[in-house]
């Protein structure tokens, strides 16, 4: 493996606030200098790669906490190799993979399979996520102390709500005893059934059936309720309305070990992406409106949102190419995550260093895992960054298997040049080329 060196580059870490030029020494998978005369009188050679750093940044790597990589079971939309080309492509060094795969993945053989492959891809770190219930069918409790023995690092029924509040509140009592953090997909079913999209205007104007707000602020209610009572750790994926923004920031507030993340498109995309039955835009939670993503910006910007997560959720042509009805729900993120949401720190919505840590400490510190930092002796994670770098979103741009996004075609602003993980370069960008490899095959 060889040493890096990054020449006068843009120096990011949001656990410290450093934001200074200077250059960084990489030896050895870890980071072993950083300061102004680091380079001094160093060349690159056999032993040392230099990386000029010029106009570039470079940030702690990223952690994605919910993805579906759909192996085992759909391999043709993704599969873990690919999906974590896809992940070190956007400058995710950690990716957690969920459990709503084929077969489900509520068993230690399953999480092992999937802990194997990410190994041999030797690309972002895997991390698989176990389901709460069997089959993901709401009612019988995987064994949580076998699935995270396996390498489990958090349990989620998600696709599927843990409806039942009996269910709910023994898995959150059985998870406090492994300190394993609960993730819950909050829908109300009852209240979604045949839902195609948010209820509003645009589902009145489009003759499609309307997904209301409380069906996620229902459950997000009852279980920071139940979480409380248990004294266990609670997550929210992919929170989308005002009101469970609400009801978060008020039980962090009386100390509810709760926690939530947020997608880039809920950031960035209301119910009005929809009009034209345009079904790339069929998420799960559905789009809302422009006062749900007002409010969203403000609790990330605010910190009542821990982290971003992509919902990395790549289909086939054939399931989207069809009537909006029976199209399945979800879109690509991993690629495109970080160019995306550059464009709130350009408008001001959201300070830079806090996005940074919506991607790095944030998520990390949600499921335990070692934080992706940029000191003296950490773990060399990085994501090197061309902030003015644009490019246009193509099939050919894309790592992942699928390409169903609403952003295909766009141009962007702000590229991944190059993804480090311990130590080792996985990802390079080059004029557009998208290069992977395993480090050099001798080292």
């Amino acid at each position: 493996m060889r040493d890096l060196l990054f020449r006068d580059v843009r120096i990011l870490d949001p656990g410290t606030g450093r934001d200074e030029r200077g250059d960084v020494l990489v030896s050895r998978g870890r980071i072993s200098a950083i300061g102004r005369d680091v380079g001094k009188g160093l060349s690159g050679g056999d032993a040392l790669e230099v990386i000029d750093g010029r106009g570039r940044w470079l940030v702690p790597g990223f952690v994605d906490l919910h993805a579906h990589l759909r192996e085992p079971g759909e391999e043709g939309k993704e599969d873990i190799a690919s999906g974590l080309r896809a992940a070190v492509a956007g400058g995710f060094v950690d990716v957690c993979a969920m459990a709503n795969t084929r077969p489900v993945n509520d068993s230690r053989a399953i999480t092992e399979l999937m802990v194997a492959r990410g190994r041999a891809a030797a690309l972002a770190r895997l991390h698989p996520i176990a389901a709460i219930t069997r089959g993901l069918g709401g009612k019988d409790l995987t064994d949580v102390s076998e699935l995270r023995d396996a390498g489990a690092i958090a349990l989620s029924d998600d696709g599927r709500c843990v409806h039942l509040s009996s269910v709910m509140r023994r898995a959150l009592q059985y998870a406090r005893t492994f300190d394993v953090p609960i993730i819950q997909h909050a829908e109300d079913h009852a209240l979604t059934e045949g839902a195609e999209m948010h209820e509003g205007a645009v589902a009145t104007r489009l003759g499609l059936r309307g997904w209301p707000r409380e069906a996620e602020d229902i459950i997000v209610a009852r279980d920071c309720i139940f979480a409380e009572e248990a004294r266990a750790r609670y997550h929210v994926a992919h929170l989308s309305t005002r009101g469970a923004a609400r009801i978060v920031a008020e039980a962090k507030s009386r100390g509810v070990a709760v926690t939530a993340e947020v997608t880039p498109h809920h950031l960035l995309l209301t119910h009005e992406a929809v009009v034209g039955y345009r079904t790339e835009c069929k998420v799960n939670p559905p789009l809302r409106e422009a006062e749900d993503v007002a409010a969203l910006r403000k609790a990330l910007a605010d910190g009542t949102i821990d982290a971003i997560a992509t919902d990395h959720a790549p289909h086939a042509k054939g399931d989207k190419d069809v009537e909006f009805a029976e199209a399945r729900p979800g879109m690509i993120g991993l690629e495109i995550c970080l160019p995306l949401l550059l464009g709130l720190v350009r408008d001001g919505s959201v300070p830079l260093m806090r996005l940074l840590s919506a991607l790095t400490l944030g998520p990390a510190r949600v499921v335990s895992l070692e934080p992706p930092r940029l000191v003296d002796g950490a773990r060399a994670d990085l994501v090197l960054i061309d902030p003015e770098a644009r490019w246009t979103v193509a099939r050919a741009t894309l790592s992942s298997k699928s390409e169903n996004t609403p952003f295909l075609g766009e141009e962007l602003q702000g590229a991944v040049e190059a993804t480090i993980v311990e130590g080792r370069v996985v990802h390079r960008r080059d004029e557009g080329r998208v290069v992977h490899r395993r480090e050099e095959e001798t080292s």
